[in-house]
């Protein structure tokens, strides 16, 4: 399934001969053979067309941040979780 790694993917789930990617465009998951992807990928890892993007990685780690930062809802004082 080469074609899943055409354009901006992320890693997913890396496992000894397969990985699980996500392309950003659409949101759709395919699992492809390891070694299609860059050796140095780890999971969370921005690949665009067969590379490693890491300033694409840290945006996107950034746009997760800031995302879940919105959706958090603040402890009243006193409250024990």
């Amino acid at each position: 399934m080469a074609g899943c790694l055409v354009g901006m993917v992320q890693v997913e789930l890396l496992e000894d001969t397969r990985a699980q990617v996500v392309r950003l465009e659409t949101g759709r998951a395919c699992t492809v053979e390891r070694v299609e992807l860059p050796a140095d990928a780890r999971e969370g890892d921005v690949v665009v067309d067969g590379r490693r993007e890491p300033d694409a990685t840290a945006l996107r780690v950034l746009e997760v941040a800031l995302r879940r930062a919105r959706l958090a809802v603040p402890v009243p004082p006193g409250l024990e979780l």
